[in-house]
C-alpha cells in the first residue's frame, strides 16, 4: 500500500500486530534513560527524532574504518567513502521514489533544498510582477525564501487560505492560481497541524496552467511513503534527522529537465570539471550542486536510517501511526477545558493543543518535570498561529516508537498541569 497525499492511510490490510513496537523501542537507546527521576516520554519527533542504534552503528564504523574524502581520491579509503556516499544518494533515490539519482542532491536539509530552489531556479524564472504561491500552514522555510525571492525581484508572494480544520480551502487556491504565477510552494504534510495536504490534486491543477511545484517533505518522509513519480511533482526535499537519522543532511529531488538548467547554487571543489582563469566548466549532474566537502558520514547515516526504515516498512510505520493518532486524538478531545488545533480529516503525526487559561510554554515545563518531552511555541509557523488567533500551542507529535502508553502518560501529566493551575 502507497499512501498518497489525497488517501486516507488505510489499515484495512494491516493491524497493530504487523508492526511490534517494543522491538522497534528497543533499537533507539535514547529512549531508556529517565528524566527528572521518571522514565522519558519523548513527544518531539517532528522537531527531530531520536536515532536507531542501527543509525549510530554506521556513523561509527564509518569514522572508525572508511572516512576520507570523496570522488577524487585514488586511495582504498577514499574509494570505500566514495562508494558509501554514492550507495546512499542511490537509497534515497529509491526511497524517494525518482528516476534517476542524477536528481538527487544532498544538502543539509529542507530548509537549505527550499533556498537551493529559490536562489537558482527562482532567480532564473520570476521576474517583476510574478508570483509565488504558499499557502497560510507554511513553516518559516516555505515562506522566508520565497519572501526574498519576491523582496530581489518585485514579485509577489500569493497565500492560500486555510479553514478552521486547518485544511487547505482548495476553491480559494485554485484561484489564486494565475497567469502570473511562477511557482507553487507548500508542505506535504503541515509541522504544526498535521494536515497532510492534497498535493497530487495541486500538481495536477499547477500542471495544467505549465506551473512547477515544490514540496516541503520534511513532515511527510519519515510516515508515508514517497513516490516523486507518482506525484508527479517537481521539486520535494526532506531532512534526515526527521528520518531517524543524522542532523546536518537531507536531500533535493529536482526533475532532470529542469536540473539540467538551473544555475549552479554555490561555487567550489567538485562541483566543477575544469577551473582558469578565463572560464571555468561545471561538472555533471547532480554534482554541480554539491560545492565542497560535503557531510559525507551524514548521508551514510542517512542511507542507513532509510534501510531502517525500509526493514520496517512504510506501510506497516503508516498503519500504526494512524492507529496511534487516532488514539491520541481521542484521549486529548476527553480532557477538561482542551482544545485541539488542527482536525484535518487526512492528516499525520501531529497532536497540538491549547488547555484554558494556562500558557503552552507552562504546560511543556510542568510536562518535563513529569519525564514528557513535548515541543512548545509556534513551531516556525508563525502565520498559522496567527490564523487560530493563538502565539503558541503545545505540540505532541508522533513517530514508529511511540505507544499507547506514551499518550497515556501524556494525559495523566496533563491533569498534573490542570491542578497546578487550577
Amino acid at each position: 500500500m502507497t499512501v498518497s497525499s489525497n488517501a486516507e492511510i488505510s489499515t484495512s490490510s494491516l493491524s497493530k500486530r504487523d508492526f511490534d513496537v517494543e522491538r522497534v523501542r528497543g533499537d533507539f537507546p535514547g529512549l531508556h534513560q529517565m528524566v527528572h527521576e521518571k522514565p522519558l516520554v519523548y513527544l518531539d519527533s517532528a522537531a527531530s527524532a531520536q536515532k536507531p542504534q542501527q543509525v549510530i552503528d554506521a556513523l561509527s564504523h564509518f569514522y572508525a574504518h572508511d572516512y576520507a574524502n570523496i570522488h577524487r581520491g585514488v586511495h582504498e579509503l577514499s574509494q570505500r567513502a566514495t562508494k558509501a556516499y554514492e550507495n546512499a544518494r542511490l537509497k534515497v533515490q529509491r526511497f524517494m521514489g525518482a528516476r534517476s539519482e542524477r536528481e538527487i542532491i544532498f544538502l543539509r536539509g529542507t530548509t537549505e533544498g527550499i533556498n537551493l530552489v529559490a536562489q537558482t531556479y527562482g532567480r532564473a524564472n520570476v521576474s517583476e510582477g510574478d508570483e509565488v504561491l504558499i499557502t497560510t500552514m507554511e513553516h518559516h522555510s516555505n515562506i522566508v525564501p520565497w519572501q526574498m525571492l519576491c523582496e530581489e525581484k518585485g514579485a509577489r508572494l500569493v497565500v492560500g487560505p486555510i479553514d478552521d480544520r486547518g485544511e487547505l480551502d482548495m476553491d480559494a487556491f485554485e484561484e489564486l492560481i494565475g497567469p502570473r504565477t511562477k511557482l507553487v510552494a507548500l508542505g506535504h504534510v503541515s509541522n504544526a497541524l498535521g494536515t497532510i495536504n492534497p498535493v497530487k490534486e495541486i500538481i495536477e491543477l499547477a500542471h495544467e496552467r505549465g506551473i512547477p511545484v515544490l514540496l516541503d517533505g520534511a513532515q511527510a518522509a519519515p510516515h508515508i511513503s514517497l513516490d516523486v513519480v507518482d506525484l508527479d511533482c517537481d521539486f520535494y526535499t526532506i531532512s534526515g534527522h526527521k528520518m531517524f537519522g543524522p542532523s546536518g543532511i537531507g536531500a533535493l529531488y529536482v526533475r532532470e529537465s529542469i536540473l539540467e538548467k538551473m544555475p549552479p547554487y554555490q561555487g567550489g571543489g567538485d562541483m566543477i570539471s575544469s577551473v582558469s582563469f578565463e572560464k571555468t566548466t561545471y561538472n555533471r549532474l547532480p554534482f554541480r550542486f554539491e560545492a565542497g566537502t560535503p557531510n559525507i558520514a551524514g548521508a551514510v547515516g542517512l542511507g542507513a536510517a532509510i534501510d531502517y526504515l525500509n526493514e520496517l516498512g512504510m506501510e506497516s510505520i503508516a498503519a500504526y501511526e494512524e492507529e496511534l493518532l487516532d488514539y491520541g486524538t481521542e484521549a486529548l478531545r476527553a480532557v477538561p477545558g482542551l482544545r485541539m488545533i488542527g482536525e484535518a480529516s487526512n492528516k499525520a503525526s501531529v497532536l497540538s493543543f491549547v488547555l484554558e487559561g494556562i500558557h503552552p510554554h507552562d504546560i511543556g515545563t510542568i510536562l518535563d518535570q513529569e519525564g514528557i518531552a513535548v515541543r512548545t511555541g509556534h513551531h516556525c509557523a508563525q502565520p498559522v498561529m496567527d490564523r487560530f488567533g493563538l502565539a503558541a500551542t503545545a505540540r505532541a507529535s508522533l513517530a514508529l516508537y511511540n505507544t499507547r502508553g506514551d499518550i497515556d502518560r501524556l494525559i495523566h501529566a496533563l491533569e498534573t498541569v490542570r491542578k497546578v493551575f487550577g
